[in-house]
């Protein structure tokens, strides 16, 4: 028998299978990307796919109603196909293949991240300098009098200009030397690497292309961000980002390990980001830049620890078990050869090194970023996403945990929720007398609602408290047009009538996302609580707060204090730094020493295993109101109906 999935937007994609087979299942082996946050378990309800002919095997969900079932909407991962049979993929922006983003590197904001990164290491005294070097070289024409191979006489001609002893010229740039010499009339320019007396040719190209370019990379667990480079310059040539293609086999990192574990696991999590991912992206940010794959002389990748270890292949099945040992913590000598990656296969890939089963590459990258290593305050960093990482510390000590928040923070775990894409409510405010809410949603003027991100979950639920709407325990306790309830009596607010969508699916948030959300900021609450009290101190010690993560533009600090996920210190101690990993990533990209400083940070900074830790999970249960069960901690957050 056969399944036939119809991708909007798309092509179809046509299977062969057996009777029982699971329908995610067959869409993965199909590469048909569907949605499963909580790979395949049922209970995030984002796998929906419509049947359009044939029969399928699939009991009730929660997460379709009558009318839907009755229309053909089914969970993929609740089906076993029983027949031949076509289902319809739809192509929304809550899906894992967000659209690819391009930034306009015009805007100021934009290129300021970087450049504020840059000046701050410089004035802690990192040179913004690197080994890469590109020279102009022109050489005799070979004659009958003048028999000199072509590897020598290039290497005579380099050893003049750039006054060095030795010049390596690897095997890939030996295989294309004499072609390009004679297609280029012996003038060519050369990009390498120059390390002490030897210089060691990467790539040979017309001499008109002179541009060596770095790739910065942040590979998050829901999200890919990219930039490339001038590796002379600094200067940004192109930015851009993705959905992690991995996100088809589970929204957190636990997930994605069991999925590795399974046949041909491997090398499925590795091409989902390599193949999927970076290979799309870097396409077309070279396009973007007007550059070739082999100019990109060298990149960083910035992760978490099990994405290093799905990155390059190395099983991450000891990352989640106890004693919680990674393969690797470092990688030295990696090369874009070696991963495949669309890029010179002679350039470095350097891995921000990681400092725990749970704290990765994205922490150390940031850490660097944020710069408060070189500071004497006591500073407190925060990186939100499916992981909550946290480093508190100085130039003097920096101690870091980790936390199991969810994908709440991307918009996963949540009934409605979708990434910041267009679409996506980002901030939102409610009328506490006509419980009537004013929306703020990313895309274009006039964009109709598509679901909520990250940081507009934060608002609605704080709007929804003060308002009295909601209790401490996240349940509805007041009554109007915008709270409704289901046949269970489960309450939600309805923020977007159906009608007045984009999907023509009503935009809401029930009790069971408010109740997993309160469990993510109850995690991350909980994990500065622990983290502080291990080197005893209080939020008191607190000089300032750096905030980093894709949560949209920017969070709402005010609101994340009054529902009990962030300290309640003055709000002026916070920051937003946004993806401090890529910035992080960007410094290391462009500077030797950014580099090393990286790897000091991750070798002298202490790991806090919160899952052994004696006090956390007492921390955690206390955390799981809004703001807390110990009021004393939020004097500043109060209902005001």
């Amino acid at each position: 028998m056969k399944v036939i999935f119809q991708i909007e937007g798309g092509s179809p994609v046509e299977i062969e299978c057996n009777a029982g087979d699971n329908l995610l299942e067959l869409a993965r082996r199909a590469n048909v990307a569907i949605d499963a946050p909580c790979s395949g378990n049922g209970s995030c309800g984002k796998c929906r796919v419509k049947l359009v002919e044939g029969e399928v095997e699939s009991l009730p969900s929660r997460h379709i109603t009558d009318e839907e079932y009755e229309a053909g909407w089914r969970l993929s991962c609740n089906c076993k196909v029983i027949g031949d049979c076509t289902v319809f993929v739809p192509d929304i922006a809550s899906a894992y293949q967000s659209r690819m983003k391009t930034a306009d590197l015009s805007s100021p904001k934009e290129v300021a991240i970087f450049e504020n990164a840059q000046q701050q290491l410089k004035n802690s005294g990192i040179a913004f300098e690197n080994k890469f070097r590109c020279v102009v070289v022109s050489m005799d024409e070979p004659t009958l009098d003048d028999t000199m191979p072509d590897n020598e006489r290039l290497t005579w001609a380099i050893s003049a200009q750039l006054g060095v002893e030795k010049v390596r010229i690897p095997y890939t740039v030996m295989v294309r030397l004499a072609s390009i010499l004679r297609k280029h009339h012996w003038c060519v320019a050369v990009k390498g690497k120059l390390e002490g007396d030897t210089f060691t040719c990467m790539e040979l190209c017309p001499p008109t292309d002179t541009v060596m370019a770095g790739c910065a990379i942040d590979i998050g667990t829901t999200t890919v961000t990219m930039v490339l480079t001038d590796l002379e310059s600094g200067k940004l040539l192109a930015k851009g980002s993705s959905g992690n293609g991995q996100i088809r086999y589970g929204a957190d990192v636990i997930n994605r390990i069991i999925q590795q574990g399974k046949d041909g696991g491997t090398k499925k999590l590795q091409d989902a980001i390599i193949k999927e991912t970076l290979t799309p992206i870097m396409a077309s940010l070279c396009r973007s830049a007007g550059i070739s794959a082999r100019s990109i002389l060298q990149l960083c990748v910035a992760a978490n620890t099990t994405m290093n270890h799905l990155f390059v292949g190395v099983d991450a099945e000891p990352v989640r078990m106890e004693p919680y040992i990674p393969s690797f913590f470092g990688w030295e000598d990696l090369t874009a050869g070696d991963l495949k990656l669309p890029a010179n296969p002679l350039a470095p890939v350097i891995i921000a090194p990681n400092i725990g089963s749970y704290v990765g590459g994205d922490i150390t990258a940031g850490t660097l970023a944020a710069g408060f290593w070189d500071q004497d305050e006591m500073s407190l960093f925060i990186d939100l996403g499916t992981n909550g990482e946290i480093v508190f510390g100085n130039r003097d000590f920096m101690m870091s945990c980790a936390c199991s928040a969810g994908p709440a923070f991307e918009g996963g775990d949540i009934s409605c929720g979708m990434r910041a894409t267009d679409g996506a409510i980002e901030a939102c405010t409610i009328d506490g007398t006509t419980m009537e809410p004013t929306l703020s949603i990313v895309g274009e003027e006039g964009q109709k609602p598509v679901g909520i991100c990250g940081s507009g979950i934060i608002d609605i639920i704080s709007e929804l408290y003060r308002c009295g709407i909601i209790n401490a325990k996240g349940l509805f306790v007041r009554d109007g047009q915008r709270v409704k309830r289901d046949a269970h009596g489960m309450g939600r607010y309805v923020l977007c009538e159906a009608s007045c969508s984009e999907t023509g699916r009503e935009v809401s948030i029930n009790e069971v996302d408010i109740d997993n959300f309160i469990r993510a900021k109850g995690a991350i609450f909980s994990a500065i609580d622990t983290l502080l009290s291990a080197v005893d101190m209080t939020v008191d010690c607190i000089d300032k707060v750096y905030v980093a993560g894709g949560i949209g533009s920017g969070i709402n600090m005010a609101n994340s204090v009054s529902i009990g996920m962030l300290p309640d210190v003055d709000l002026e101690k916070y920051t937003y730094i946004g993806n401090s990993s890529l910035t992080g990533a960007y410094a290391m990209v462009m500077s030797d020493q950014a580099t090393a400083k990286c790897g000091e940070l991750g070798a002298n900074m202490t790991y806090l295993e919160l899952s052994t830790h004696p006090g956390y999970m007492d921390n955690f249960v206390a955390a799981c109101f809004i703001p807390h069960t110990d009021s004393k901690l939020f004097p500043h957050s109060k209902q005001e109906y």
